[in-house]
């Protein structure tokens, strides 16, 4: 197991956001994560990514306890995130944005411009962020978290927003991180049907706990994601 957290819990006040999370993600694969809003979705990966402390519990990642360790240490440790919102830069141009990733990271210069050509970003690596449309821009965050040298990746709803097309060319994207980079990928997405085929292994969130963890294709089967997630009842009819 590349990651692994070990009844991970958070609360904020009396809210508790998480609660005895065990996740174990196999190096390699692409991990879903989905649940209706509110389950503790992106607090999870706050908290993984050192953004929020657990408030109990233990992460682990690539044999490493990194429990109590900060973003940027974290980061240092292989592990690299994007955001539900695409934070860039928006006066710098896509290189500058990009090369802020190997400070963060590997503080590597010559592998700015490896990640520009595999993100086919070549055309606009001299264009301001502030001028991109959201696919690009999206790609862009992408490529600062790719230019830390990054051994795992955190997706935090990333098809927000995007057209059909734009969805198939991210998810391209994905599955050729995964493939010729051979970094592990964990995606939250609300998009159940999408998630389901791009993810080898998934797990639904609700209410700050987990409810299900397993093969893709088993979740329409379990009746709790069936009424929880997917709101359906089976006695009254309601959708």
């Amino acid at each position: 197991m590349i990651l692994e957290t070990r009844g991970v819990s958070k609360s904020f006040g009396k809210l508790a956001a998480l609660t005895d999370v065990d996740l174990q993600v196999e190096e390699g694969e692409i991990f879903g994560i989905a649940g209706p809003n509110g389950a503790g979705k992106s607090t999870l990966f706050n908290v993984i990514s050192g953004y929020y402390p657990p408030s109990s519990g233990k992460i682990l990642f690539d044999g490493h306890d990194i429990t109590r360790l900060k973003s940027h240490q974290v980061c240092h440790r292989g592990l690299a995130r994007t955001f539900q919102i695409p934070k860039t830069f928006p006066t710098m141009t896509v290189y500058d944005n990009i090369r802020v990733g190997t400070t963060f990271g590997s503080r590597r210069k010559d592998g700015i411009d490896t990640v520009i050509d595999f993100l086919n970003l070549d055309d606009q690596a001299d264009m301001v962020a502030s001028n991109l449309d959201l696919y690009t821009t999206k790609l862009v965050m992408l490529g600062a978290a790719l230019a830390t040298d990054c051994k795992f990746l955190m997706l935090d709803e990333p098809l927000a927003g995007l057209s059909i097309v734009e969805i198939n060319d991210f998810l391209a994207v994905v599955r050729k991180i995964r493939e010729e980079r051979h970094i592990t990928i964990m995606m939250i997405e609300h998009l159940l049907d999408t998630l389901v085929d791009v993810s080898d292994r998934m797990m639904i969130l609700h209410n700050g706990g987990v409810i299900f963890t397993g093969e893709p294709e088993k979740i329409r089967q379990d009746r709790k994601v069936i009424e929880v997630y997917l709101g359906e009842k089976e006695e009254n009819g309601d959708s």
